[in-house]
């Protein structure tokens, strides 16, 4: 069959589109216009401030289950053309280069963007392949015993531009390697599978990183930017050489969502990850699980991860190019996620989050073996915000320590940095949690020019801390109730008689 002619065979299927959730538009006109009216969005704002909405509209008319996002989707979209890699040449043997076969296959399924849509099926084996970009109207699917393996030829991993966020490659100056799996620009793209695998062999980049011999940074897992309307799920990814998932740029640009966003964050997601097994070795250098970066209407659910970073972390840019782009993250939702790193943290805000992040939901985290569960990085030069934060139920055993909030590594992209410019962080609620063997009490540390105000803790157990049981304080302000051991004077005002209001 020529792909490069005209398709020849029949397409079947119910050609099924993306359903969304639909509500009466009625009772809300009101409230909306007045909502719309009642503040003002200026660039020049220092943080954004929640948006509390009252009437007599259930939560149940926007969204059936507020526990999962797989309401986002609805019914999987059905694509119209369903084809198989091995249509394009593909061999999967674990030795043949299938990169020109998933190129070529990708160049021929975006034909049927506008008409119904594709699905590109891979079937069992193991399937060698440099980077590929996607195509909006996709469904990329891993059949049972299907395995992706990242080709272990660098010249396989183009060099694209830096992100504009980032000002440069985050681990080299100049460009980057693209990840193994990209978009662009895309809409309502699907990545799933019977529990498939995507691998990326990184190994070969550790060494260079670890060698010191890295030429430029590490590509990601899977990268997508500026895109809306995606979902990855029941997969295994492996080995990143670099960050795992990297949404970035993504969000909904239109009136409408907008709209929605501001009735409820549970309302439309912009991207769903769910139920995700993400593995790493435990040494193996800034393999972050999931990092979505100045991304909106996120939400990443029911997932496992282990890693040599980060589980997953919340960011927004780089400094200066950070701060110029503007782009920050927000509604977004971490729950029911569980895994371990022992050099860094559960969930984590920044280190780069200078275009701000705000309304953060991170909730059921299961934590163990690990240097921190909870942390907030920032620096100066940063800039940017973290505002209303609210973290819930989490669970920890031997974390080394449980909630921190710090400085990051005090790293720049170039001495251009302002060191003027400090974040802002406020409204952080931090409440139902308990450490089992904890090595060591929280430690919040804030910024001399810029502290942290509003840190508010409610119900929080830290058992076994023995070597440091006092907890470590500077430049924070909030509040505490039923808080054991005794959190330090900073934060021991009575929370019932506080405007601690973040939860």
């Amino acid at each position: 069959m020529d792909f490069d002619e005209k398709p020849s065979f029949v397409l079947g299927g119910n050609a099924m589109m993306v359903k969304l959730s639909r509500f009466s538009w009625s009772p809300l006109i009101l409230i909306i216009l007045l909502a719309l009216l009642s503040f003002q969005i200026t660039s020049k704002a220092v943080y954004p401030v929640k948006i509390a909405f009252t009437s007599s509209t259930s939560k149940d008319d926007i969204m059936a289950d507020s526990r999962t996002c797989v309401g986002f989707f609805g019914e999987l979209p059905e694509r119209k053309a369903v084809l198989s890699i091995r249509d394009f040449g593909g061999v999967g043997d674990g030795k043949t280069s299938n990169t020109e076969a998933f190129r070529k296959a990708m160049r021929y399924v975006h034909r049927f963007g506008e008409r119904g849509g594709a699905q590109l099926n891979v079937p069992e084996g193991r399937w060698v392949t440099g980077s590929f970009n996607l195509t909006s109207n996709f469904t990329l699917f891993l059949e049972e015993g299907a395995v992706i393996l990242g080709s272990q030829d660098p010249k396989e991993w183009p060099i694209i531009e830096p992100l504009p966020s980032y000002g440069r490659g985050r681990e080299r100056l100049g460009g980057r390697h693209i990840s193994l799996i990209h978009g662009d620009g895309l809409t309502n793209v699907v990545i799933t599978g019977n529990n498939g695998t995507i691998d990326g062999q990184g190994k070969m980049w550790w060494e260079l990183w670890w060698n010191r011999t890295l030429e430029h940074t590490r590509g990601h897992l899977v990268e997508l930017m500026n895109s809306q309307d995606i979902l990855i799920s029941n997969l295994t990814f492996l080995n990143s050489p670099f960050w795992t998932i990297h949404p970035i740029y993504c969000r909904l640009l239109t009136p409408t969502a907008f709209i929605y966003c501001l009735v409820s964050v549970s309302l439309m997601r912009n991207l769903v990850v769910k139920d995700m097994t993400i593995l790493a070795p435990l040494n193996a250098p800034n393999t972050d699980g999931i990092d979505p970066d100045s991304s909106t209407n996120v939400c990443i659910e029911d997932c496992y991860i282990e890693s040599g970073d980060d589980l997953l972390a919340v960011k927004s840019g780089w400094d200066q190019y950070g701060i110029k782009m503007a782009r920050p993250s927000s509604n977004i939702i971490i729950r029911r996620v569980s895994g371990t790193t022992p050099t860094c943290s559960g969930v984590g805000i920044g280190s780069e989050m200078s275009g701000g992040v705000h309304n953060v939901t991170i909730e059921d985290l299961h934590v163990w073996d690990s240097a921190a569960g909870v942390r907030i990085k920032t620096d100066k030069g940063r800039g940017g915000y973290i505002a209303n934060i609210t973290i819930s139920n989490i669970t920890m055993e031997r974390v080394k320590i449980p909630i921190r909030f710090s400085s990051g590594s005090n790293d720049h992209p170039d001495e251009r940095w302002d060191p003027k410019a400090v974040p802002v962080v406020k409204g952080v609620s931090i409440s139902n949690v308990v450490s089992f063997n904890s090595t060591k009490a929280p430690v919040l540390e804030g910024i001399e020019d810029a502290p942290f105000d509003g840190i508010c803790m409610k119900n929080i157990r830290l058992l076994g801390v023995v070597s440091s049981p006092s907890w470590r304080c500077e430049f924070v302000s909030g509040f505490a109730d039923d808080v054991f051991p005794a959190p330090c004077p900073q934060l021991q005002m009575d929370i019932s008689s506080s405007r601690c209001s973040y939860s």
